[in-house]
């Protein structure tokens, strides 16, 4: 029987990439069975190079095998977990991806990978509103029994990993780097506050591997995979998270997007996805209502009524009504509600209180 460990020193071969390394898990092309193979018309087509390299992985020796011992001993040291495609501990909704990685690098709790999850995504340059919805976003979902999965990336990665925290609920983070670097590294206090609360960390790259722009594809791959819906919080046209969003479509998974500002480059890419289908959001039952197989377990928490009710007070709400998600101007709301400007005023500051407004120039505009 193959060592799972074979599968670290296939992916280290010149040449080997995701896409093939895949391809000869799928078809069980071990070290042992690759360097046999010379008979067998299907068997891939090593080069000069990769036949050495695995000639001497499969001696003990040379730079494969040595770096294959080296992650061996992170492993044991660091309490990281390996898990490979057909292990029980594999996710099983990403094993069912085509672009399921062959192994991931986990640190934390496996059983949160296991649980059901939605993909919070969205722009690193958040606007303050984006990323007061991705936190209420993610602590009414997690609050209801569902792990919130997401990048760890500044901006609304970071917002809906925290709300998880705040709520001392699981959360995982897909990383674009090995699992014992941590990007941005002033994510490092919220990587370990997720590992304190019963989330994981998560990669399929080696340990030592850094934040190259060509890790970040393989990381989204994963967040889709293993989630049952994405939401997208903020996106420009030309984004990461839209990539992602499509990625998730291609895949059968449900897609939601919060629509925002027509002259916000952060509502475009939302605005855009939702001309190609996805699910028009403005509160989590938006979301529940698409999600039907997972709300068998589903307990209704009594933080969605934070992202979902008006205020409470009459005259709030009656205010709230008429302040628009772009910049709504004192005078016009003066106009529409017959107010003082004392009165005015003094119900604006209590909505911005409350989260729901936020001052902009000569106005406010709701936020949420």
């Amino acid at each position: 029987m193959s060592d799972p460990m074979d599968w670290i020193a296939i992916s280290l071969l010149p040449g080997v990439g995701p896409a093939t390394l895949k391809k000869l898990h799928d078809g069980g092309w071990t070290p042992q069975r690759l360097l046999a193979s010379d008979s067998d018309p299907s068997s891939p087509n090593l080069s000069t190079a990769q036949t050495d390299a695995l000639n001497r992985y499969n001696t003990r020796q040379g730079a494969i095998y040595d770096e294959v011992k080296r992650i061996e001993q992170y492993l044991e040291s660091s309490g990281t977990q390996l898990i490979f495609a057909g292990d029980d501990d594999y996710p099983a909704l990403l094993h069912s991806s085509p672009q399921a990685p062959v192994f991931l690098f986990v640190k934390g709790s496996v059983d949160a990978l296991h649980l059901p999850s939605v993909a919070i995504v969205g722009s690193r340059k958040a606007s303050a509103a984006g990323l007061r919805h991705a936190y209420q976003f993610g602590k009414a979902l997690c609050a209801g029994g569902f792990v919130v999965s997401s990048g760890l990336a500044l901006g609304i990665d970071g917002a809906a990993h925290q709300a998880a925290v705040d709520l001392s609920k699981p959360t995982v983070a897909v990383m674009g780097t090995g699992p014992n670097r941590c990007y941005p590294a002033r994510h490092k206090r919220l990587a370990q506050d997720i590992l304190d609360n019963g989330g994981a960390l998560v990669t399929e790259l080696l340990p030592d591997k850094g934040p190259l722009a060509a890790h970040f594809p393989r990381r989204n791959r994963i967040i889709t995979g293993f989630a049952a819906g994405v939401l997208v919080v903020e996106a420009a046209i030309k984004s990461g998270s839209l990539i992602t969003a499509r990625l998730a479509l291609e895949e059968g998974r449900e897609v939601f997007a919060i629509p925002g500002p027509i002259d916000a480059p952060g509502s475009r890419g939302c605005h855009q996805l939702i001309r190609e289908g996805a699910t028009l959001t403005e509160s989590v039952t938006d979301i529940l209502a698409e999600l039907p197989a997972m709300l068998a377990s589903y307990q209704e928490p009594d933080t969605l009524a934070e992202a979902t009710v008006l205020p409470e007070d009459d005259q709030q709400a009656a205010l709230l009504e008429q302040i628009e998600y772009a910049t709504t101007y004192l005078e016009q709301l003066q106009i529409a509600l017959g107010w003082d400007v004392g009165q005015l005023q003094q119900h604006l500051m209590q909505l911005e209180l409350a989260g729901w407004v936020e001052a902009a120039e000569g106005g406010y505009r709701r936020i949420r």
